[in-house]
């Protein structure tokens, strides 16, 4: 009886955190035997009760909590991929925001625009360049989170004061936007060939032959035409994606009005885009036509 009380009460499962364990043993080697036995049985077990314990480690121990939990950590090129993805359901917006921005006459608003477009040319047409859209995120975003995330502090316990962020990030867009200006040539150009007259129009097959028949044709320079516009408006974008973003979401956080919702980041994303805005036009004026000297022409309503 003793060894079947030594056994129980060698079980891991006898601990104080398993509650009642502990009282059916005592239980059990009571009704073993009387006594002087009895006495010895029972320090016997409860003692062992106590080494187990001491020797299991809990359930919520630091070792096997952190052993449980999944390391996640963000690589540099994930906001390019993730760009990448998500440029394949925002290009439609995209080519009509090309296309009303290069209008002379501006009569058009977005959906008589986007009806023409699928009226004339099919529904397929809202996705003309997305290669080149495609190949622009790759270079363009990768670039500039990239360096972002080099350049920034690794501890995240370092200050890193809002102007701080401002200058890292606008670095990364400079970076990013020079690296990526050939690609959004030829994106800006294959969005706007439809609304073009039939011979004045490029016809690019996708954003490789764009890159090649520039090169040959115009020159490998003429594949940065206009990249000082974009450059800017690479750094604008990046600080109001990065910095101002940052800012904006942690003061209306701190306001305890907002909680960390969607609709929050999506309020902080509304605010800090707009500081691109202005250089984003001028940059799609320059870049669509290739004969281009002035840096912006205005549009002319008729009277």
């Amino acid at each position: 009886m003793a060894t079947s009380g030594v056994l129980s009460a060698a079980n891991p499962l006898s601990s104080p955190s398993h509650p009642g364990i502990a009282t059916q043993t005592d239980a059990a080697l009571s009704a073993a035997g009387g006594g002087a036995a009895k006495g010895q049985e029972l320090r016997v077990g409860r003692e062992i009760i106590g080494a187990t314990t001491k020797e299991a480690p809990s359930l919520k121990s630091p070792t096997i909590e952190k052993s449980l939990v999944v390391q996640k950590n963000a690589r540099w090129y994930h906001g390019g991929v993730a760009s990448a993805m998500a440029c394949c359901f925002t290009h439609p917006f995209d080519l009509v925001k090309v296309q009303l921005q290069t209008q002379q006459d501006g009569k058009l608003k977005i959906i008589p625009l986007t009806s023409s477009i699928v009226r004339q040319h099919g529904f397929v047409a809202l996705y003309n360049g997305i290669s080149a859209s495609l190949l622009r995120q790759l270079t363009y975003s990768t670039a500039r989170f990239g360096v972002y995330e080099a350049l920034r502090p690794k501890d995240s316990s370092q200050s890193f004061s809002f102007l701080m962020k401002c200058a890292t990030a606008g670095a990364a867009g400079g970076i990013g936007g020079l690296i990526g200006a050939p690609a959004d040539l030829i994106n800006v150009r294959m969005q706007n060939d439809s609304k073009l007259p039939v011979e004045a129009r490029r016809n690019y097959k996708n954003a490789v032959e764009g890159l090649v028949r520039v090169s040959r044709q115009e020159g490998v320079a003429a594949l940065w035409k206009g990249s000082s516009m974009v450059v800017s408006r690479a750094i604008l974008m990046t600080i109001g994606q990065l910095a101002f973003y940052d800012q904006v979401k942690h003061l209306l956080l701190a306001s305890g009005l907002f909680g960390d919702n969607v609709p929050t980041h999506l309020f902080a994303s509304s605010i800090a885009v707009r500081c691109c805005l202005p250089s984003c036009r001028i940059t799609t004026e320059l870049r669509h036509d290739s004969t281009a000297v002035v840096l912006f022409r205005p549009v002319r309503r008729p009277r």
